[in-house]
């Protein structure tokens, strides 16, 4: 078989897989199926071994694993359960409280990665429902779809965003100057969305009121009502939260994300009190992997195919207008979800005449584009998984009547905004 050919089938095979989420009667997820795919674009000629080396982006694999030991370390330390009770003390109506938790997932997943705000507001917003005695799922999704408008704001909010915040460039107070608008926006929206749609939960002047007796803790959990009272415990919290905000603070004075994030891993990591082993616990090593295969399978691509069509290509789909730009990327985020969709997007991107404004496009849609049903995004999967462990179901359709409306309204904020 010819190596263009080879290319073209190793590459289709991978993308159908990330489509699947894994290949039918195997059992390969989908970073088995982007290191199968790595593999072969080696294997049949399409890159050497030394550039499929040279093809993986390892700032972008660092910064992903700077922000993951950071988020892991402030959930070990108690510091998301301590927001958690302080939701509950102060939000004495429904609608209150869905704004909240929308403000929080926003907040928190504009500077920390999304997927790891989910895996640790799911479990949470859970029990707190459940002491509310309050019907679950609309929070859920608020969670969900808070934590994909709020990653919007910065380069650290998404997987995707690192990617673009490292091929494109473009510094992290322009990026953030940029989109943020686009995310405070977007997180109106899914307040008044979320209320509009379930008005049964939240038209209403129903007063609040907590159990006494939360949930039992989760194991490697760190509860504030479980900790010394000495006062040993504030510093347990208290370290992850100044690394946190010195890491922020590096961030907008223009320092390397990559090395601030990883910097930050690093001192998170040198403790007497947490052990190292049940920060690595956390760290979602299946996505380094996703992403490393990834890169090597799009090199692969671009060399033999998509560099000698590129031109032609955007002079067909007339991506230089942003309107069409984001609607390519939300319906291929959608097919094969949004760190690929970035990934094969991005030789176009590249040259376009006006460039940053494209990534900003790409990454404006790719994100948004994770609300419009239920397997858009890992974070709604994340969300969906998690409530299901606590026996709550989050129906397909459901999502979708709040996450179509909600992604079309915010996808034309950003069109119109950039």
């Amino acid at each position: 078989m010819p190596t263009e050919a080879a290319a073209i089938v190793v590459f289709a095979l991978t993308y159908i897989a990330m489509a699947l989420g894994g290949i039918p009667g195997l059992r390969l997820d989908r970073a088995g199926a982007a290191l199968a795919g790595a593999a072969a674009m080696v294997a049949c000629g399409a890159l050497s071994l030394g550039e499929a080396y040279r093809a993986i982006d390892l700032g972008t694999l660092t910064l992903l694993l700077g922000m993951m030991i950071v988020v892991a370390d402030l959930r070990l330390s108690g510091v998301f359960e301590a927001v958690n009770a302080w939701i509950a003390a102060r939000a004495r109506y429904p609608l209150v409280l869905l704004a909240m938790v929308v403000l929080v997932s926003g907040f928190f997943s504009a500077f920390l990665v999304n997927d790891t705000v989910c895996l640790v507001l799911t479990p949470l917003v859970c029990e707190l429902t459940a002491r509310l005695k309050r019907e679950p799922v609309p929070y859920l999704l608020a969670v969900a779809m808070a934590s994909n408008v709020g990653s919007v704001a910065t380069i650290t909010g998404n997987p995707q965003n690192i990617i673009i915040g490292s091929l494109s460039g473009i510094p992290y107070t322009r990026f953030t100057a940029a989109l943020a608008p686009v995310a405070g926006i977007g997180l109106f929206l899914t307040i008044a969305l979320l209320a509009l749609i379930f008005r049964e939960e939240f038209w209403s002047l129903t007063t609040l009121r907590a159990e006494k007796q939360p949930a039992p803790p989760r194991p490697g959990e760190v509860r504030p009502e479980a900790l010394p009272s000495d006062g040993s415990h504030r510093a347990l919290a208290a370290k992850p939260v100044l690394v946190t905000l010195a890491m922020m603070a590096a961030f907008f004075a223009g320092l390397p994300p990559p090395e601030v994030a990883i910097a930050a891993g690093a001192l998170m990591l040198i403790t007497r009190r947490i052990e190292s082993r049940r920060v690595y616990a956390e760290i979602d090593w299946p996505l380094l992997a996703m992403f490393a295969g990834l890169f090597i399978v799009v090199a692969g691509m671009q060399k033999w195919v998509l560099s000698a069509r590129a031109e032609a290509v955007i002079g067909t789909l007339r991506l230089e207008s942003v309107s069409i730009l984001s609607a390519v990327t939300v319906a291929l985020s959608n097919l094969v979800s949004n760190v690929p969709a970035v990934l094969v997007l991005k030789p176009f991107v590249a040259a376009l005449r006006d460039p940053r404004r494209a990534w900003l496009a790409l990454a404006m849609a790719s994100t948004l584009a994770g609300n419009l049903t239920l397997v858009g995004s890992i974070a709604n999967l994340i969300v969906a998984q998690g409530a299901q462990s606590h026996g709550v179901r989050i129906r397909f359709w459901t999502y979708f009547k709040a996450g179509a409306p909600l992604t079309a309204l915010t996808v034309l904020v950003g069109v119109l905004w950039l």
